[in-house]
């Protein structure tokens, strides 16, 4: 007899995890396959800086023991100047934070099939009826959520998505010890969470050093290999040649150390979603995609949107007769556009803009963040236009010319 589930999720990352797990506690049958082994889980995809904010801790009930370091502000760098604001935030052991939402689910009934790759939907009478894995392996569902991230292997064959290559970041994080935390040059960055602009380090991104405790750090940078990547880069340099530039050059990181075993690539998609849902067919996280186009912080947002999914999969099938048509389904689409990720075109248009400025644009923004008001880059930061008004200058027209010109007039 074929395997049966109420849902099936293909991808037991934050996203996939977390829908599971809220399926579970309805008592739906959910099925999560996962690629990787069950012994090596997460190796292969421990892939963020685990940035987040005690807001998602508390909304998802996620145990303080999966934080390296809560940390009390962020702070911006530009090449010669700095903003430090008060900001509560975390610094998850991303590994252990994924271990838990398995394991979590795992307790509430979800059932997880590790090894399993997955390589596309079933379809059956122009609807998704399934999943295939590991080669000619099958299983069935009432709805299947495609939560594997930028591979996408459902939802693109499905036409769900469109995930652009000139719209994909990518990034490399080393975790260091022997870090100088406070050098008299910079700000001080214990108990921080700091993003640094300077197309030196990052060209068309970047960097980062989020504090985890003592003379210890996150540090990495990401980019998108787009036009303003194009301009600012060095030739002949790979990401690893800008980290290991930056390392090199910066006395915070005289005497670091990288730990062993510590190296974390990853890539996500900065761009608007194409589709969410269809037909018994929901895609979350990073399949959409879903990460914060501005900051790049996509553990709440991805946990936002399995939540959604999760509310919209028990919308549909809760009924004695259950519809799982697109036309049920685009609840999913109205809470990703108003609860997940509100103002994501505005937010787009905004990390466009930045990016394209160049480092002596990025040194004014800082003094001017310096003089606003608090509330201010919060305020810009939500996409609210007179906010972000405050922050441009006269001279920022022609970064706006620009901008039309290459993204909607070509």
């Amino acid at each position: 007899m074929d395997e049966r589930f109420d849902v099936v999720i293909a991808g037991a990352g934050p996203a996939g995890a977390q829908c599971a797990r809220d399926l579970a506690t309805r008592d739906y049958d959910v099925l999560v396959l996962e690629t990787e082994a069950e012994d090596e889980f997460p190796r292969g995809s421990n892939k963020s800086t685990g940035g987040t904010f005690p807001s998602m801790l508390a909304s998802f009930n996620i145990p303080n023991d999966v934080v390296m370091q809560f940390t009390d502000s962020i702070v911006l760098e530009s090449p010669n100047h700095s903003y430090t604001r008060r900001q509560t935030g975390a610094v998850l052991e991303f590994a252990d934070f994924k271990r838990f939402l398995v394991e979590d689910g795992q307790a509430e009934g979800a059932e997880y099939w590790f090894d399993a790759r997955v390589s596309g939907p079933i379809v059956d009478d122009g609807e998704v009826v399934g999943v295939s894995y590991n080669g000619s392996e099958e299983v069935y569902a009432d709805v299947v959520v495609d939560a594997t991230g930028p591979s996408a292997p459902l939802a693109r064959e499905l036409d769900v998505v469109d995930l652009q290559r000139e719209q994909q970041a990518i990034g490399i994080e080393y975790e260091l010890e022997g870090i100088e935390m406070d050098h008299p040059d910079y700000a001080d960055l214990h108990d921080a969470m700091m993003l640094r602009l300077d197309h030196r380090i990052a060209p068309g991104g970047y960097s980062w050093i989020f504090h985890t405790g003592e003379d210890t750090a996150k540090v990495g940078l990401c980019y998108i290999q787009n036009d303003s990547h194009r301009e600012f880069a060095a030739d002949g340099f790979t990401i690893d040649g800008y980290l290991t530039r930056w390392l090199d050059e910066d006395p915070r990181f005289a005497d670091a150390r990288k730990l062993e075993g510590k190296q974390h690539r990853g890539s996500a998609h900065i761009q608007m979603p194409t589709g969410l849902s269809t037909d018994r067919f929901i895609a979350i996280g990073d399949t959409v995609p879903t990460i914060d186009p501005l900051w790049g912080e996509g553990i709440h947002k991805g946990m936002k949107s399995a939540r959604a999914a999760a509310i919209t999969v028990d919308n549909c099938l809760t009924p004695h007769d259950q519809d799982t048509s697109a036309e049920q389904m685009a609840l999913y689409d109205h809470l990703w556009h108003t609860d997940v990720a509100p103002k994501m075109r505005t937010r787009l248009m905004m990390t466009e803009l930045l990016y394209l400025a160049p480092n002596e644009r990025y040194d004014t923004l800082m003094r001017d963040l310096n003089s606003a008001d608090e509330g201010t880059l919060n305020d810009a930061n939500n996409g609210d236009l007179l906010a972000l008004l405050k922050l441009l200058r006269l001279d920022d027209a022609s970064l706006v010319k620009r901008l039309v010109k290459e993204r909607y007039l070509n």
